[in-house]
């Protein structure tokens, strides 16, 4: 399985004669492939070209002293042994270019999507790979971001005004990534990565920075670490699937399920840790009866929380918490 969208840069020299010959006539003999102009112009000094192929797929090269390929279909063999880089990774003319061929591309292809600027740009790397295309853009379309009970516009302005802020815009290859390139569709676990993105909103709006995806001495990673006037926290996330057909069938029965599914690894290892528990697949009445009752998961410190299309979010805290998060309205 291919992951997000990368480049790949030659240190070859290269010409029109020779994209023509190591990488559009193989292209062409295997699959179907045109060679054509670029959409906008190419950076100042360097020349580019766009390779379409016949089942979809598409590649962009760009070169002048050095080149650099970004395609979500096969490489042809010149380009095997090239180094990857993400969008940072880059000169950042090349990356512009480039973004802009392809945001323009889903605007073509998706105009639902693409009006939603900042969220397209931020999942680029998925909705352009070369497995994922499919599947991450119709679990936006059709699965509302994993809300249970909103339409998908409800759900995308809800993801489109928290990354707008730009907070996890430094950790966008680790963020966009989770959403993962698989070309099945899996909604539970796609629900499972929109639940970071739910617990950085929550510790963003109680006045912490958020850095995700933290590598531990132990060989453990946590999910984020949450940072307020040099004080750091870390932070695991977890979020239990809807009580509806699980062996589990009551809300806390649910919650209380997936965190224990937690505390024989990280969890054990750094007891310290806050476990959030997303319940934003849980409807109204499954979160009415959880939040009511107020139990326990098997865990502490935990905060139980639901976020809502609207930009609410609601829960509570179980255990000592050494995060204030009265400022995103969950009171100690």
């Amino acid at each position: 399985m291919a992951g997000p969208l990368r480049f790949r840069r030659s240190h070859d020299h290269w010409d029109l004669a020779r994209l023509r010959r190591d990488l559009h006539e193989p292209l062409d003999a295997s699959i179907g492939a045109r060679l054509t102009t670029p959409w906008f112009k190419p950076p100042r000094g360097y020349t580019g070209r766009r390779l379409e192929m016949d089942n979809g797929d598409r590649a962009l090269f760009l070169w002048n002293d050095d080149a650099f390929w970004l395609g979500n279909t096969q490489t042809p063999e010149a380009l095997w042994r090239t180094e990857k880089y993400d969008f940072t990774e880059v000169p950042y003319p090349v990356s512009r270019w480039a973004q802009r061929e392809l945001l323009a591309e889903l605007k073509l292809q998706d105009p639902w999507l693409a009006r939603y600027e900042h969220l397209s740009w931020f999942f680029l790397p998925v909705f352009f790979s070369k497995d994922g295309r499919e599947s991450t853009r119709t679990f936006f379309a059709d699965h509302a971001a994993g809300f249970p009970d909103a339409d998908r516009d409800a759900a995308l302005g809800f993801y489109e005004r928290f990354l707008s802020t730009g907070v996890l815009d430094d950790y966008r290859y680790t963020m966009a990534s989770k959403l993962g390139t698989s070309e099945r569709l899996d909604r539970t676990r796609m629900s499972a990565t929109m639940a970071e993105f739910n617990a950085a909103k929550l510790l963003t709006d109680a006045g912490y920075a958020v850095r995700p995806e933290i590598e531990l001495d132990s060989g453990y990673a946590l999910d984020f670490r949450a940072t307020r006037n040099d004080e750091g926290t870390l932070v695991e996330v977890t979020r239990p699937s809807r009580p509806t057909g699980r062996a589990a069938d009551t809300p806390t029965a649910a919650a209380r399920e997936t965190a224990l599914s937690k505390t024989d690894g990280q969890l054990a290892a750094h007891p310290e840790t806050v476990l959030f528990v997303d319940c934003s697949s849980f409807r109204d009445d499954e979160w009415a009866a959880l939040t009511g009752e107020q139990s326990g998961v098997g865990y502490r410190p935990t905060v139980v929380f639901r976020a809502r299309p609207d930009g609410s979010i609601t829960g509570y805290c179980d255990g000592e918490m050494p995060l204030d998060l009265t400022a995103a309205g969950i009171d100690p």
